[in-house]
């Protein structure tokens, strides 16, 4: 997989489908929808075993999840 593209939530479907459509037919991709407040653990375990190349955070006002990918 060449992306992983994780949201914080649903409420971020919106934004998840522009990315979508950007990397459709161009790159191999995985989306998951984790909070870094919510579901830390999952979130941690879903980074740890990604092979991704590069990650996509997609957060509304909170830096805490592309931190936590960092």
């Amino acid at each position: 997989m060449d992306v992983h593209i994780i949201a914080g939530s649903k409420s971020d479907e919106a934004i998840v489908a522009r990315v979508e459509s950007v990397l459709k037919g161009k790159a191999e991709y995985k989306i998951d929808y984790l909070s870094a407040h919510r579901n830390p653990d999952e979130l941690d375990a879903a980074i740890k075993k990604s092979d991704a190349k590069i990650f996509i955070a997609i957060a509304g006002l909170s830096a805490a999840l592309p931190g936590v990918i960092a």
